[in-house]
C-alpha cells in the first residue's frame, strides 16, 4: 500500500543540516506515525512521501519555504525575569518554557540568562534553515475513521 491522503504512515527520519551535521533522528527511537495529508508534517516531506511504500528509502532537501517558514525576530525578546513569578528558579539556557500571547500560547526556549533578564526565542529552531531529510517507510495503513476525524 502506497503514500495516500488518509493513510498513517510509519517512517524513520534523521534530519541533517546544510554542512552534514545531525540535527534530530528517530532512529534508535519511536518512529513517526502521521496522518498523511493533513498538514501535520512539513510541506516538502508530506509531498515527498506522497507515493512511497514501506521499504522504500529517499532523502529530501527542505528549504524554509518548504519547512518551518523563515525566522521571526520579533519571536526574540528579551524580558525581566520577574515575568515568571515572583518565587521562579532562574531557567537553564536551552530550557523550554511555555509563554502566553496576544495570539494564545507559545512554547520558547531560553537563549540567555543576564543578571535580572530572560532571552527568549519562539521560533521553531529549524525556522530559515534548510535541512536534509533521510527517510524510511516503515509501514502504511488505511486510517480509521476515528483517526481521519480526530487527525490522529
Amino acid at each position: 500500500m502506497e503514500i495516500a491522503d488518509h493513510r498513517v504512515a510509519t517512517v524513520h527520519f534523521t534530519l541533517t543540516d546544510e554542512q552534514g551535521q545531525q540535527i534530530t533522528t528517530t532512529r534508535g527511537h519511536d518512529p513517526l506515525v502521521y496522518l498523511h495529508g493533513t498538514g501535520r508534517i512539513v510541506p516538502a516531506l508530506e509531498e515527498a512521501l506522497n507515493g512511497k511504500q514501506p521499504g522504500e528509502r529517499f532523502t529530501v532537501t527542505v528549504t524554509p519555504e518548504q519547512g518551518f517558514g523563515p525566522r521571526h525576530e520579533e519571536l526574540v525578546q528579551t524580558l525581566p525575569l520577574s515575568m515568571l513569578g515572583e518565587n521562579a528558579a532562574v531557567p537553564k539556557i536551552g530550557a523550554k518554557l511555555r509563554a502566553q500571547t496576544g495570539r494564545g500560547p507559545l512554547d520558547v526556549v531560553v537563549t540567555a540568562v543576564a543578571g535580572d533578564q530572560i532571552t527568549v526565542d519562539g521560533n521553531n529552531p529549524l525556522a530559515g534553515r534548510t535541512f536534509q531529510a533521510d527517510v524510511e517507510v516503515l509501514d502504511v495503513r488505511l486510517a480509521t475513521p476515528q483517526e481521519i476525524q480526530t487527525g490522529l
